[in-house]
């Protein structure tokens, strides 16, 4: 016999049933109004097939002639890196961090929403979020970030069509291109280059943790931004690699102790080269306007990295030994600090103040006579004694002047020397400039267009039309050497007046640099110790008029030199890139090159859109000078380094180094113009606005060290090269009182002439018409 429920029992049934009946209808109505939404929202999602044939924005590279990247311009920092080239322990690193199921799921990964669910639900507040790589990939690729629930739909409903359309790896490829990761870097390829400085496939562990810790948030972790947050982040994410056992406990220890090294975030290219990756920038956009940026265009350079280097370190260390002869100008202003200041605070204080290379922005914490404390931008505090103190000697103490005196708050600027320590700098307010060229084919070879890019981008060695001063003087010789002149050629140096008409402007009673007077003088001479007053009688005997239409034989635009007597100390303008191509004719013997810095751009796929076709000295390049010229020209220029102007070159170690010294008026600006037979390198220094560079700071003071620090790296392990005398140069025994041939002379000396040009000869002479030396050996020993 059945037996009936209870009244109880079938009240509490029927108080949950109708409930439950409603619960399952809502969910059921639910369920098809978003199927139904789905099934009209699906049709109108964006197509997949820009996702599927994925082609970013990458921007125009620039890269030396050794294939390094010098340079990088795009709205946004890319560095393509293919699936097959991706580091394991980066995919791992991103999947652990951002979804670990991501090779189980179909685009939305149900388990994860409801961990997370269940994990904000504990919290009382959204802690975890539940998108998935393929989640992000859609968001990144056709969604905006706003956060509303027709959005979220839409990122769901596009993950799924995603799945279905590309493979696991296509869709890790996109996302590891695609993903923000701040500081402009799109994509971890181009992160790793930002933050580290290196290549992906170079990155440790530790790296790889805290670049993939960075999609969360790359604003908030961030290491430029804030390293103690990042550091935090890439904690979580080792962790989580651990936990999954994508690495084992030694490789957790060793990846949590490495220190963070960032990269300089001025470049993060593999040379300071700012002022020359401008230059192609610029020729680039000419030809391709807006697409510049964004078609992944490659083009390979004339610039040597090893040159650039050289040439960056020779400005940068010359400008700032200037700098520092001229005395310290003081705190640059001052903080208001409380007694017990953060590092965090300092950091704050300095957010304005731009790092320039080496040299950093600092706020002093405490200082005595004998030391200085310092907090320097990039959150190390740092101490200065005993000579790194010394330059900043006159502004510490109580005699100092109170608007520059260096106490607690003042800013200063600090530099770290290897061997020697930190110490107090200032950033120099002269600026500078160096070019050098190839001279065979005026490919250039390095280019550094002023102290520091960021703080002033133009570029000096290009657009920076100055006085050459004595520099220009060889051009003046090489064309008097054509109106019958010669080394030995005897000119007075002795006073002379000039008059307006002459001049242009107003009568004119040159001097000397020292202001003395040797009377007369073999013209090699007084090119070796740059007479002014001898330059000014050659040209007055050649006539200005015929020398400025020489000049424009080594490229000068002649209307940049007037046809007056002051041409012959310079007085017309040039660039320092100018200068260096007229000196390629004396290098090259006599041909004219044009200077040209591009040899080949590509597009994305490497394929071939234009490449140079250089002139090249003996093949294709007009000669412009007879080859006698350019051998006389260059030897007389040996002189300038061997006892004259430049001879503290001579410590270089080298023979086949020739050049000149340039000072103009109130030494204003200084110059030097250096070559080797295949090798041309220009230095200049002066003020933007110009002024005095100081009674001593001379050409051979203050252009020249920059060039022979770059020449002792670029030549080194070169063979010396001295040229060969051509055909039509004859070799003879003089005597350097008269200039003329005697042979019962006591002090002869080698000169060389044109065979038609030798001087009289009052005598036999066993060196009338020898032939000149034919090989380096020769020429060597009688040099010596």
């Amino acid at each position: 016999m059945a037996r009936s429920r209870s009244p109880q029992i079938e009240m509490i049934s029927r108080r949950w049933f109708y409930p439950l009946i409603v619960l399952s209808a809502l969910g059921l109505a639910a369920f098809l109004l978003l199927g139904y939404a789905a099934v009209i929202a699906y049709p109108r999602l964006p197509s997949i097939e820009a996702l599927a044939a994925y082609q970013p924005k990458i921007p125009l590279q620039i890269y030396s002639r050794e294939g390094e990247l010098i340079g990088e311009f795009g709205e946004e920092r890319r560095a393509y890196v293919k699936i097959e080239d991706t580091p394991e322990k980066l995919k791992q690193a991103i999947i652990a961090a951002e979804d670990e199921r991501f090779y189980e799921h179909g685009g939305v990964d149900y388990i994860g929403v409801i961990r997370a669910a269940l994990a904000n639900f504990a919290a009382g507040s959204a802690r975890q979020g539940a998108s998935t790589i393929t989640m992000q990939v859609a968001r990144n690729f056709f969604l905006t970030s706003e956060k509303t629930l027709t959005r979220k739909f839409n990122e769901a409903l596009l993950a799924f069509k995603i799945e279905r359309n590309l493979s696991k790896d296509q869709i890790l490829e996109v996302y590891i291109n695609q993903i923000y990761l701040g500081q402009r870097a799109y994509g971890f390829g181009a992160a790793s280059l930002v933050y580290f400085g290196k290549p992906l496939a170079d990155a440790s562990i530790a790296e790889i943790a805290m670049l993939a810790g960075l999609p969360k948030a790359p604003s908030r972790y961030n290491p430029v931004a804030n390293m103690s947050r990042a550091k935090q982040r890439q904690h979580y994410v080792l962790r989580r690699m651990l936990e999954l056992g994508q690495i084992d406990a030694e490789q957790f220890k060793v990846a949590e102790e490495e220190p963070t090294i960032i990269a300089a975030q001025s470049t993060g290219f593999a040379t300071r080269a700012e002022h020359f990756a401008e230059m192609v920038r610029q020729a680039i956009f000419d030809a391709y306007k807006e697409d510049s940026y964004t078609r992944g265009f490659r083009v390979f350079t004339t610039l040597s990295k090893s040159h650039q280097d050289a040439a960056y370190a020779a400005l940068r260390r010359g400008l700032l030994e200037y700098d520092e002869r001229q005395g310290y100008r003081g705190a640059e202003g001052y903080f208001d600090l409380p007694k017990d200041v953060s590092d965090e605070q300092l950091e704050d204080a300095l957010q304005d103040e731009s790092e320039s290379d080496d040299i950093f922005p600092a706020i002093v914490l405490d200082i005595s006579n004998k030391s200085l404390s310092a907090y320097r931008k990039g959150g190390e505090r740092v101490t200065i004694v005993g000579d790194g103190l010394a330059f900043a000697e006159p502004m510490i103490g109580k005699a100092s002047p109170p608007k520059t005196k260096v106490k607690r708050g003042a800013l200063i600027r600090v530099r770290n020397d290897r061997k020697a320590g930190w110490s107090v700098t200032q950033l120099p307010t002269v600026e500078g400039a160096f070019v050098s060229l190839d001279a065979d084919n005026g490919a250039i070879r390095s280019l550094v267009g002023g102290f520091d890019f960021d703080r002033n981008k133009f570029n000096h060695a290009t657009q920076a039309r100055r006085q050459p001063g004595s520099s220009f003087k060889p051009f003046i010789y090489s064309a008097a050497l054509e109106k019958g002149f010669t080394p030995a050629t005897i000119i007075n140096d002795a006073p002379i007046v000039i008059d307006a008409s002459e001049t242009g402007a107003i009568p004119w009673e040159p001097k000397n640099f020292d202001g003395s007077f040797a009377g007369p003088v073999r013209m090699r001479t007084a090119l070796t110790k740059s007479k002014n007053l001898v330059s000014i009688r050659i040209l007055q005997a050649i006539t200005p008029r015929y020398a400025q239409e020489y000049v424009s034989r080594f490229g000068f635009d002649k209307r940049r030199h007037p046809a007056y007597l002051t041409m012959a100390l310079g007085a017309g303008s040039v660039t320092p890139l100018e200068l260096a191509m007229g000196y390629a004719v004396f290098a090259n013997g006599g041909y004219h090159v044009t200077p040209y810095f591009i040899e080949r751009i590509e597009d994305r796929q490497g394929n071939i859109l234009g490449s140079a076709a250089p002139l090249i000295a003996g093949e294709n390049a007009e000669r412009v000078i007879d080859p006698r010229n350019a051998f006389i020209m260059f030897n007389m220029m040996q002189d300038v380094i061997r006892g004259g102007t430049g001879a503290r070159a001579m410590s270089l170690g080298r023979v086949d180094l020739a050049g000149k010294t340039g000072t103009t008026n109130d030494q204003v600006d200084a110059w030097f113009a250096g070559f080797q037979r295949h090798l041309v390198g220009v230095a200049w220094v002066g003020h933007d606005i110009p002024s005095s560079l100081g009674e001593f700071e001379t050409g051979s003071k203050t252009a020249l060290p920059m060039w022979m620090t770059y020449m002792a790296t670029a030549l080194k392990d070169q063979p010396e090269e001295l040229p060969i005398a051509p055909e039509g140069v004859v070799a003879a025994a003089i005597n350097p009182e008269t200039g003329l041939r005697d042979p019962s002379a006591s002090n002869q000396m080698i000169e060389y002439f044109y065979h038609e040009n030798v001087p009289p000869e009052p005598g036999s002479s066993f060196m009338f018409g020898a032939r000149p030396p034919r090989s380096n050996e020769e020429i060597s020993d009688q040099l010596y």
